[in-house]
């Protein structure tokens, strides 16, 4: 098992789309945001770039998924901190960020299913099983580690978190805001988040 690095990081869950709305599974699905979501994503960008502008460097690349939910989110943020402070952070794809595959369930109603999804004892046909994408989101996040100095930006998904947030070794089943930005912080007592409030 891919243990996660103890180093410091920042995550972003992308902005709201209609099957987010809606409350169906979307996994692998690439559906775009919506006009909240891209509201979101723009109000992630000027908070995120309120940091920069105040002489503080939180994360120095961001690293997203690549389904466009996802990435749409990550160029608003690349986009307001460039405007507002002239820096240009690089912002690359990584395609195991990606949301985890629920197979059939997708574009369905959200159910009973997923707690006995998380601890293994039931998998969409045609999905794939929450180690596969918790061992793949670690490995994700390890690589955007070593990828540079300084913290790294993820942007990604919901499940994809839960998968993080067991390899931190904490509460797993916890639902993670459209586009409000975390930092994650390893500290002798166990990992600590922190969301960034509007």
């Amino acid at each position: 098992m891919t243990q996660l690095r103890a180093e410091p990081y920042w995550f972003l869950r992308h902005g709201e789309t209609d099957w987010n709305a809606r409350h169906l599974s979307q996994g692998r699905t690439d559906i775009p945001l919506n006009e909240t979501g891209l509201t979101q994503a723009r109000l992630a960008g000027r908070q995120l770039a309120d940091l920069f502008e105040a002489g503080m460097r939180p994360f120095t690349r961001i690293v997203s998924s690549p389904l466009k939910r996802a990435f749409v989110t990550a160029e608003h943020v690349r986009d307001a901190i460039r405007d507002r402070t002239g820096l240009d952070l690089p912002l690359i794809k990584d395609a195991d960020l990606q949301e985890v595959s629920f197979g059939v369930q997708e574009g369905q109603p959200m159910g009973d299913w997923y707690n006995t999804w998380i601890n293994g004892t039931f998998v969409p046909e045609k999905g794939e099983d929450f180690l596969t994408l918790k061992t793949r989101g670690v490995q994700a996040l390890n690589r955007a580690q070593e990828a540079g100095e300084g913290a790294p930006l993820i942007v990604a998904h919901g499940a994809l978190f839960r998968g993080l947030r067991a390899a931190m070794g904490l509460e797993i089943n916890v639902r993670l805001p459209n586009a409000v930005p975390l930092k994650a912080t390893p500290e002798e007592e166990g990992w600590v988040l922190k969301l960034l409030s509007a």
